[in-house]
């Protein structure tokens, strides 16, 4: 593993931690704040930046995403993602320490999992093809609306059978892998920093509707479900969109575990709890 490699990893794990912070934060004064509403963003907004302790996580928030973006102009998406992965056994830890209680047997189970990604993930390094890609142009747009689309669908049909909160954490995830994404692509530099464009609208698509989630459903659920998919997306469009390499051989068995591992774990630990009902939500 080079030096370039391990700065990249360090930054990515004080990017997650903080990033997880600022969701609890987020969570609490979202929750005590008037209904917020898609149809009404610029009022949703308001509200949102109004609120000083919600105001205090957003600030923390956007401290670990230049973190982020700093470690993504050092090291690959997919790599960089998987340690992101990871910390949603950060989120259970602190959700639970908040608030009093032991994790639950799947909590452990997905904490466990995601260390041992982690683990794996290292020892994945020593193989090497750590490095970026680039990918095509047309092929990384094609993505970004595929996904966008699918937040879309997520919303309208997985309010009814899922519920409000676990629908607007689906696709608040999707919206921040739109986010992550552009944020590989434009630190490439040349042509490829007008998906800026793409970052700011699907950091802002995602911001909205996390906070949105978390008037009627849990931190650890509504954050948690967001973290899978911001986090498993851009991870498969490193590997296949963006054409960034996998070791060969063992080392790249190993690394593919990894992704297994820590994707697996935060999908345990972001499992849904029971829906609740999200009254005039929408």
């Amino acid at each position: 593993m080079t030096l370039r490699t391990a700065i990249a990893l360090v930054l990515a794990l004080a990017s997650t931690v903080l990033t997880n912070i600022a969701y609890l934060r987020e969570h609490a004064a979202a929750a005590a704040l008037p209904v917020l509403s898609m149809r009404r963003p610029f009022q949703s907004l308001r509200l949102l930046f109004s609120d000083r302790s919600w105001l205090l996580g957003f600030a923390t928030e956007t401290s670990g995403f230049l973190l982020y973006a700093a470690a993504l102009s050092l090291a690959s998406l997919a790599l960089v993602q998987t340690i992101g992965a990871g910390g949603i056994g950060v989120l259970a830890y602190l959700s639970a320490r908040l608030s009093g209680r032991e994790l639950s047997r799947r909590e452990l189970s997905g904490v466990i999992l995601s260390v041992l990604g982690l683990v794996a993930l290292a020892v994945s390094l020593v193989g090497g093809s750590e490095e970026g890609g680039t990918g095509s142009t047309a092929v990384i747009l094609l993505w970004l609306g595929a996904s966008a689309a699918a937040a879309v669908l997520v919303l309208v049909l997985g309010r009814r059978l899922l519920g409000f909160a676990v629908a607007a954490a689906f696709a608040a995830g999707i919206f921040f892998s739109i986010g992550d994404i552009s944020t590989k692509v434009a630190t490439q530099g040349g042509l490829r920093i007008l998906f800026v464009i793409t970052l700011v609208l699907g950091y802002t698509g995602g911001t909205i509707l996390l906070q949105i989630g978390y008037q009627s459903g849990g931190a650890l659920t509504v954050a948690g479900l967001a973290t899978l998919l911001t986090n498993a997306l851009p991870i498969a469009a490193g590997t296949y969109v963006l054409e960034e390499p996998v070791p060969s051989g063992a080392f790249g068995a190993v690394r593919i575990l990894a992704f297994a591992a820590v994707v697996a774990g935060a999908f345990l630990l972001a499992r849904p709890d029971a829906p609740k009902a999200s009254a005039g939500s929408t």
